[in-house]
C-alpha cells in the first residue's frame, strides 16, 4: 500500500486491514513515497517523519510492516520501480497486490510504465470519499491485461483525510481518534503541520 501518508491515519489502517482479510494477504507493506512527483507543487513533511509516523501507526498489527524503499531512494519515486524492488526482495513466486484509492486510479495514465506495473502486481482498488468510481471498462480498454488483475474493494467509508488532519493541526484543533495516539504524539512532539 503506497501513499504519501502525510500522516498515515485510521482510514488508511482500516483499508489495509480490510484488504488483508478480503484478499487473504500474508501481510500489508506500507510504502511512504519518497519524492511524490505527482505532488511536486504541494508541501510534504520530510520522508523521515512520514516513515516514522507510519512505523508508529502499525505497531499493534503483526501483519503490517513499513518499507523505506522509496524514502531511501534519491530523486523522484515511481511505483513501478518499487514493485520491481519488492519482487526481487520477496522472490518471483510472491504475488503482489497494490492497494490504491479510486483517486489514485484516476491518474493511472500519468504513472510511469502502467503496462509494466500491471505485469508486476494486481490492483486492489478502494472506494474513496468524494471520488466517483472509475470506469473499469475504459481502463481495461486502454490496458487489456488489467481485466484479470483488478479487484474493487468496497470498504467502510471513513471521512478522514491527511489534508484535513494537517489543516486541523495548523488551526490548533484536535486530531484525536483520527490518527493513532502515537502518531498524534509524534506530530505534537516534532511540531509538524503548524502554521508559521
Amino acid at each position: 500500500m503506497g501513499g504519501t501518508f502525510d500522516p498515515l491515519h485510521l482510514g488508511h489502517l482500516i483499508i489495509a486491514e480490510e484488504a488483508r482479510v478480503r484478499l487473504e494477504l500474508d501481510r500489508v507493506i506500507f510504502i511512504p513515497t519518497g519524492h511524490p512527483w505527482l505532488k511536486e507543487q504541494q508541501p510534504v513533511a520530510l520522508g523521515e517523519d512520514r516513515l516514522r509516523m507510519a512505523e508508529l501507526a502499525i505497531t499493534s498489527n503483526s501483519s503490517f510492516q513499513v518499507s523505506s524503499n522509496e524514502i531511501d531512494r534519491d530523486g523522484p519515486t515511481y511505483t513501478v520501480d518499487t514493485l520491481q524492488e519488492l519482487k526481487q526482495e520477496l522472490g518471483s513466486e510472491a504475488e503482489l497486490h497494490f492497494i490504491l484509492g479510486m483517486d489514485a486510479l484516476e491518474q493511472f495514465d500519468r504513472w510511469r510504465e502502467p503496462d509494466k506495473l500491471l505485469g508486476l502486481c494486481r490492483l486492489a482498488i478502494v472506494n474513496r470519499p468524494g471520488h466517483q468510481a472509475v470506469d473499469v471498462n475504459d481502463l481495461v480498454g486502454r490496458y487489456p491485461q488489467a481485466g484479470t488483475r483488478l479487484t474493487l474493494l468496497n470498504v467502510p467509508r471513513i471521512e478522514i483525510s491527511s489534508t484535513e488532519i494537517r489543516q486541523r493541526v495548523g488551526e490548533g484543533r484536535s486530531i484525536r481518534y483520527m490518527v493513532p495516539g502515537a502518531v498524534e504524539g509524534y506530530i505534537s512532539q516534532h511540531d509538524l503541520y503548524r502554521a508559521n
